[in-house]
C-alpha cells in the first residue's frame, strides 16, 4: 500500500469533507444512545466498503479512488466517510419520524444525497469513473442500500431506544 501518489486537490478536499462530517457527527451524537451510535457507524462503514469493493474495485473496477487503482492511505480515509453517513441516516430517520408512508421519500432523498456526494467526489477527483461507468448507474445501488439500511434500522428501533431523553 502506497502512502499517496501526489498530495493535491483530491486529498485536501477529502480531509476537509471528513472533518466537516465528523464535526457534525460529534455535535449530533450526544442525542443518540451509544449502542445505536456505534451500530450506525459500523453499518455505514460496512455497507460503503462492501459496495466500493464490489463496484469500485475488486470485482468490477468501475471507478478508482484518488490518484490510482492501487490502494493508498487516503483510500482508507475515504472509507471513513461512510461511517457518519450511516449515523446521519439513522439520526434523521428518527428525528423526522419516518414511517411506512414516508419511507420511500426518505430513501429517495438519501439516494439523491448519495448521488450528489458521488458527483462532488468526481469533480474533486476523489472518484474517477472508468470502464464505461456513469453516475446514473449508481442510482439503483444507492436506492438498494438506503432501503436495506431503513429495513435494518426498523429492526434496531424494535430492540433499542434510539434517542436519549433529555
Amino acid at each position: 500500500m502506497r502512502l499517496w501518489e501526489s498530495f493535491d486537490k483530491n486529498e485536501i478536499s477529502l480531509l476537509v469533507i471528513i472533518a466537516i462530517f465528523y464535526i457534525a457527527y460529534f455535535l449530533l451524537s450526544r442525542k443518540v444512545a451509544p449502542q445505536v451510535r456505534i451500530l450506525a457507524l459500523l453499518w455505514g462503514l460496512t455497507i460503503g466498503i462492501l459496495f466500493d469493493f464490489t463496484i469500485g474495485g475488486g470485482l468490477l473496477d468501475y471507478y478508482k479512488l484518488n490518484d490510482s487503482n492501487h490502494y493508498e492511505v487516503m483510500d482508507i480515509v475515504y472509507y471513513l466517510i461512510y461511517a457518519p453517513f450511516g449515523f446521519f441516516f439513522f439520526y434523521f430517520y428518527e428525528i423526522l419520524n419516518i414511517n411506512k408512508k414516508t419511507f420511500i421519500y426518505y430513501a429517495v432523498a438519501w439516494t439523491i444525497i448519495g448521488l450528489a456526494a458521488q458527483w462532488l467526489f468526481t469533480r474533486l477527483n476523489i472518484i474517477t469513473f472508468q470502464n464505461g461507468y456513469h453516475l446514473s448507474y449508481s442510482f439503483p445501488v444507492f436506492l438498494i442500500t438506503q432501503t436495506a439500511t431503513g429495513a435494518f434500522f426498523e429492526q434496531v428501533k424494535k430492540r433499542e431506544q434510539v434517542l436519549i431523553s433529555d
